[in-house]
């Protein structure tokens, strides 16, 4: 047998699955990858956010042949990456507010068009807190003047980085450090909090799309499909956090692919307020699946439990899938 032998560079390189064919392989897979938010950072072991982050702006990255501006909002993603005088971005990158940073990437690209650099393009990017609360003005101002800037939200359903408090992104039933821990309906309260991606929606932008990090191919195509369109863009990643869930590190993946199985986050894709794609479940699992991973849901489980707020919960997620049609 002369059967040549075969090496493999581990580390990095790993992570974009080298020994897949090259049209299956991710942007990390490639030499050419641009490191945009490069190791050294302090984002907790399992964080989807610093897995999200890495994925979306690389592949922007690329997209724009090396040409990107990011705006920053205040949260998780900006402390763990920027701890004065360090930092882990390597591409032009500007933090100012915990609310503004659709404005700030507005103002970028207004002036990149007085000055007639057409070729840098520019992407905004925050957590829920920023987002759906915070910001939640300033990005509906960007949609309402259909701005050259991508929003990306990495939701991971709450204030992680400022000790767990609930946001308008955090799901019912969910306990926080500021939702009620006992009672009758302890959590996160129903019937209240935003769909970030609806409200884009009905904004009548040119993109939005949901992505979890379950689905990194998914996610970069998304990022890719985004940047060949100007104009108002949005997209909404969910980015599980060990930390502020209760979860265990090693789950994240799990939990996000849990999350779009169950039908409580549905993958879609929208175009000029109507949707044009979804991604559809593989394999039903039930909402109690993806909950019991969950320490924040440890109430709804036991004796005597919350059978009338798991049911609540299973027959949101059952919506989902009859509105976005996820099962064929």
């Amino acid at each position: 047998m002369n059967a040549p032998v075969k090496f493999y560079q581990t580390g990095t390189f790993t992570v974009g699955n080298r020994l897949l064919p090259r049209e299956e392989r991710t942007v990390q897979a490639s030499r050419q990858r641009s490191n945009a938010l490069n190791s050294g950072h302090r984002a907790c072991q399992g964080c989807g956010e610093a897995l999200g982050a890495r994925y979306v702006v690389d592949a922007a990255m690329r997209a724009a042949a090396g040409q990107l501006i990011a705006a920053n909002a205040t949260g998780c993603l900006e402390v763990f990456s920027t701890p004065y005088p360090e930092t882990s971005w390597q591409l032009p990158w500007i933090h100012s507010l915990f609310g503004n940073a659709a404005a700030v990437g507005t103002g970028i690209a207004a002036a990149l068009k007085v000055k007639g650099r057409s070729g840098v393009r520019v992407i905004a990017q925050g957590g829920d807190g920023g987002t759906t609360d915070i910001g939640f003005g300033c990005l509906s101002g960007l949609f309402d003047r259909n701005d050259d800037v991508l929003y990306v939200c990495y939701d991971n359903q709450g204030y992680m980085n400022t000790g767990v408090q609930r946001s308008s992104a955090t799901p019912p039933g969910a306990r926080t450090a500021t939702t009620m821990a006992v009672g009758p309906e302890p959590g996160a309260p129903f019937g209240q909090g935003k769909n970030l991606p609806l409200i884009a929606m009905a904004h009548g932008i040119p993109y939005v799309a949901t992505a979890t990090v379950a689905d990194l191919h998914d996610l970069e195509a998304k990022v890719e499909r985004a940047m060949a369109l100007h104009g108002a863009r949005y997209l909404h990643v969910l980015v599980p956090c060990p930390l502020g869930w209760g979860a265990s590190s090693h789950d994240t993946v799990r939990l996000a692919r849990l999350a779009k199985e169950s039908g409580i986050f549905p993958v879609f894709e929208a175009e000029h307020g109507e949707v044009t794609a979804v991604s559809k479940i593989r394999h039903r699992v039930p909402a109690a699946e993806y909950l019991r991973l969950q320490k924040r849901f440890a109430h709804l489980f036991g004796e005597p439990g919350h059978p009338e707020m798991l049911a609540a919960i299973q027959a949101s997620a059952d919506r989902n899938v009859r509105r976005f049609g996820l099962e064929d």
